[in-house]
């Protein structure tokens, strides 16, 4: 049975396209109204309000919570001190990816573990011997992101917090009348951007807050297909379209591991023992066989395939999440597996797994795509992600 979340009195409310989708066996709203284009400009030119609540939260607490995700995940959480967030993936025995998160130190005993899928089964077998509860707070905690160029403004005037001091992948205390909150320094859309956490209970009392809090900075509630194109732009991954979590994976070639995914910077192999490292250790020892790279796709060569067939370019509306050939010459050297048009860039953009020796910078390839019911091949460039990186995401 779909659930909804804490703010769903309020965002059904504004969902004039009645365009839901589920995330976390909850149902959000895809865009709010008819199209996303003005929730999408909202996050890279003004702000955005939107409601991540169905990420799975789990609070570690005890003298051996640092412990217990320091052995389940890549990170060195030792070198998480109270007040940081830490992004990280989590590996299975082969060293494949399961999912990814973050972690925030609340106190020096007191850490919170989101994730993408359910892994409080996966805590609690990895918790023997050590001093740490575990408690599922998914339902209970609400969570709201403001992302975008005025975020920090919004935010400064309706709570109570020092967010000037606040630096990137940071966490503070903050307090909205009698309602206390945590505000971390992060989100997913590649921008300047916050996320607030606090007791469900007072989910509606903030949304009323802070949309009369940035109404006069153009604050606007938006949805996932505007998070989407966003989230490509800053190339960040999507779990189950940029990867297989490697519990879901029928074969081997559809895992994935963090060298993999670009994100092999945040593999600690000298730390103590955790999950995968020997496996990740003997992977770091040779060159990578794949490596997730973005794909710029020449326009001039898109127009024209499309006036072979009489037509101007056709695009999506909506960012794509689905496999699609890439070839080097006549050879398939790779997938991508999310792509879109970037309003911001201007540019047919997708994130890709490509295979050595094809994942040079600069490189030349193709990316399949139908043209009047044709499969075509539309020349393409590798570039190093992100496509998109403001300094204001960190200033």
């Amino acid at each position: 049975m779909l659930r909804t979340t804490p703010f769903h009195s309020r965002t059904a409310l504004l969902c004039q396209a009645q365009n839901w989708r589920r995330w976390a066996g909850c149902v959000v709203a895809s865009s709010y109204e008819l199209s996303h284009d003005r929730e999408y400009w909202a996050i890279r030119s003004a702000a955005a309000l939107l409601d991540v609540s169905p990420l799975y939260k789990y609070l570690v607490r005890g003298p051996d919570a640092a412990r217990l995700l320091d052995r389940i995940v890549t990170r060195d959480i030792r070198r998480c001190a109270v007040g940081q967030v830490m992004y990280t993936p989590w590996c299975d025995e082969a060293g494949k990816v399961l999912d990814d998160g973050t972690i925030t130190r609340l106190d020096e005993d007191l850490l919170r573990l989101t994730a993408a899928e359910p892994n409080l089964r996966w805590l609690h077998e990895n918790s023997a011997g050590l001093d740490a509860t575990i408690d599922d707070v998914s339902d209970s905690t609400a969570a709201l992101a403001v992302q975008g160029p005025a975020s920090r403004a919004i935010l400064r005037d309706a709570l109570e917090a020092d967010l000037d001091s606040l630096r990137f992948f940071r966490a503070t205390r903050a307090q909205v009348r009698d309602i206390p909150l945590t505000i971390t320094r992060t989100g997913y859309t590649g921008d300047l951007g916050y996320e607030l956490w606090f007791d469900g209970r007072h989910a509606e009392r903030m949304w009323d807050h802070l949309i009369a809090a940035g109404q006069p900075y153009g604050l606007t509630p938006a949805g996932m297909l505007a998070l989407d194109i966003a989230r490509i732009e800053a190339g960040l991954i999507l779990i189950d379209v940029d990867y297989v979590p490697a519990r879901k994976a029928l074969i081997l070639a559809r895992t994935s591991s963090p060298f993999e995914l670009g994100l092999g910077w945040t593999v600690r192999l000298d730390k103590g023992y955790f999950v995968g490292q020997r496996a990740l250790r003997a992977e770091q020892a040779r060159p990578p066989t794949w490596q997730l790279r973005g794909l710029e796709i020449e326009w001039d060569a898109l127009e024209r395939l499309y006036a072979e067939a009489g037509l101007p370019v056709e695009l999506p509306a909506a960012a794509w999440r689905t496999s699609v050939p890439v070839y080097a010459g006549d050879e398939q050297v790779g997938y991508a597996t999310s792509g879109c048009w970037s309003p911001l860039l201007k540019q047919y953009i997708a994130l890709a797994h490509v295979r050595a020796p094809h994942t040079a910078p600069g490189t030349s390839l193709a990316m399949e795509v139908t043209v009047e019911h044709r499969r075509r091949r539309a020349p393409a460039r590798v570039r190093e992600l992100p496509f998109f990186n403001p300094e204001r995401k960190r200033a």
